[in-house]
């Protein structure tokens, strides 16, 4: 009997040996982890078919394996690929968005300024025919002026205007006088009475405030929304160092190697790594939200007193009340005048009715009937523009901050919130332990994941705050009504330097400053007799503080 059952035990036994082999070969496969790794481009043959020992691999878990170190090491260089992409997603969109913003607000600014100009050349050909024809290089060259501070900001708008009341006071003046002949000298005389008399009424304080104002805000808001779409442009160019690209190979690829394809990272293990390797444009964020915040006080501006399609559609209006108004006081203000600037010469009386009739000016001015007239420009209007970009400025607030959870919220690069225990921890299928570590580049000493040099920070990201925080400036100097261009600090930083493209002047160096003080005159214009602007003294010295941190982290 037991010559029978002696052999049957032995069968039973390389039965079950057979069995448990074959199991153990087929955990052992690497098949679907070369499936996936061929899928991406790569060659077949680096790819083992069943486990190997993993002693060659330098950053994921060594051991049984099923990668090569040739797989390792294309991994690694696919990581880095997979996180530029990830990050770039995230930053084109937004970037998009204030390029498409900016784009809508310099075509309307631009047609407005046009339409504006095409509306007053119309109406005042009707109303005031070749009188205004005879004058129409005055009204010209005013939106010549306004396009190029548009485009340029190299243009003090208040002395602007006040030249052009003074020429068209000098034009009038001869016109309602025709039978005095004036020298420039006389005329140049008339001019300075422009302010005491107020021939042209109101008019002219209340639009100078106006343009002054609504150009101030609408160009500056264009700049900014410039400024806004260059910086998140160059900072969505990443290039992860060497400690990065380690953590994100061992986060993305080591998991295949243990055959584990379909287990996601843990979100706070990507979280993680991703505040370490974005930890320069984390340092980002508070500039940023208050540059957003200055956009959104200049928008409010732009809804409100400070609407530029307000000030420019009735324009042509304005300044025929004003002609009006120096039409109805013509006589009290050549009384005053002659008074001050003595008795003109009269002409020869040939000459009298024959200037009389070449002036044409015989009979009052018509007053200004408007006809229908373009009420919006680009195909839409400034509300609808603001409203749009409010929404979507309040939607950028704190995006640097945010970028690492944006990131980790693909689901491509990493499992859900609630999947906490069936995620990749960077060694095994199991809980992640560690706690997130803050933004910034400051918080990234106790990074478990990512080893981040604090004491070097980034010097394109310097530059980009920099930048921000000049145009942060701007924003407030244009939230009050004030102009103040800045100088340029690096031929490298963000923005424009104009409202718009440069197509009307050449561009001037980014941030020129060309501030203007009460009287009148251009602080550049005083920089030789007082050193330093003032104004411009905090900036320059937050300038050389940046500029000293970056020395010393270059020297260490």
């Amino acid at each position: 009997m037991a010559r029978f059952v002696l052999p049957a035990l032995l069968c039973t036994l390389a039965a079950l040996s057979a069995a448990l082999l074959a199991a153990e070969l087929k955990s052992k496969s690497c098949s679907e982890v070369r499936r996936l790794y061929v899928s991406k481009g790569f060659d077949k043959n680096d790819a083992p078919t069943h486990e190997i020992n993993g002693d060659h691999l330098k950053i994921c878990p060594q051991g049984y394996t099923c990668c090569s170190q040739e797989m390792e090491e294309k991994y690694s260089l696919q990581s880095k690929d997979d996180f530029k992409s990830a990050v770039s997603e995230q930053c084109n969109h937004l970037q998009a968005v204030f390029a498409s913003r900016y784009k809508k607000f310099d075509e309307f600014f631009k047609e407005l300024l046009e339409n504006a100009e095409k509306s007053l050349n119309d109406m005042f050909v009707k109303t005031y025919g070749h009188l205004y024809m005879q004058n129409s290089e005055l009204f010209k060259d005013l939106f010549e002026e306004l396009k190029r501070y548009y485009v340029a900001g190299n243009v003090n708008l208040e002395e602007m205007l006040n030249d052009f009341w003074a020429r068209l006071l000098e034009r009038m003046f001869r016109l309602v006088n025709s039978q005095y002949h004036f020298t420039d000298d006389y005329l140049e005389c008339v001019s300075k009475y422009t302010e005491q008399l107020k021939p042209f009424g109101d008019v002219p304080r209340k639009l100078k405030l106006q343009v002054t104002r609504a150009f101030v805000a609408a160009r500056t808001f264009a700049q900014g929304l410039a400024v806004a779409r260059d910086v998140v442009s160059k900072v969505s160019v990443v290039n992860p160092t060497a400690q990065c690209t380690h953590a994100l190979l061992k986060m993305i690829y080591c998991s295949h190697c243990q055959g584990l394809v379909t287990v996601k990272p843990c979100y706070n293990y990507c979280s993680n790594i991703m505040r370490g390797c974005l930890a320069n444009q984390g340092d980002l964020d508070f500039e940023w939200n208050n540059f957003i915040d200055a956009m959104l006080m200049v928008a409010e501006r732009l809804e409100g007193p400070f609407n530029i399609e307000s000030v420019m559609d009735p324009i042509d209006v304005k300044i025929s009340d004003a002609i009006m108004n120096m039409q109805e006081n013509s006589v009290q203000v050549s009384q005053k005048v002659f008074q001050g600037c003595g008795p003109p010469k009269p002409l020869p009386a040939g000459r009298i009715s024959r200037s009389i009739s070449e002036s044409a000016f015989s009979a009052r001015f018509r007053p200004f009937h408007p006809e229908e007239r373009p009420t919006t420009a680009a195909g839409t209007s400034l509300d609808r523009l603001v409203t749009d970009v409010k929404e979507k400025l309040k939607q950028a607030k704190k995006f640097w901050s945010s970028l690492p959870s944006n990131v980790c919220n693909d689901e491509r690069m990493a499992a859900g919130n609630g999947n906490e225990d069936d995620c990749w921890n960077g060694k095994g299928k199991s809980r992640y332990l560690f706690a997130v570590t803050g933004n910034g580049l400051a918080n990234q000493g106790n990074n478990p994941e990512v080893q981040v040099d604090t004491s070097k920070p980034d010097i394109l990201i310097l530059r980009q705050i920099m930048a921000l925080r000049v145009m942060t400036s701007k924003m407030k100097n244009a939230y009050n009504g004030n102009d103040v261009d800045f100088f340029d600090i690096s031929d490298e930083s963000s923005g424009e330097g104009s409202g718009s493209g440069c197509e009307y002047q050449q561009c001037p160096s980014e941030f020129e400053y060309n501030a203007t003080d009460h009287s009148g005159k251009s602080v550049s214009d005083k920089a030789s007799s007082a050193g330093v602007p003032a104004g411009a003294r905090p900036y320059l010295l937050t300038v050389f503080c940046i500029l000293s941190l970056v020395m010393q982290g270059e020297w260490r």
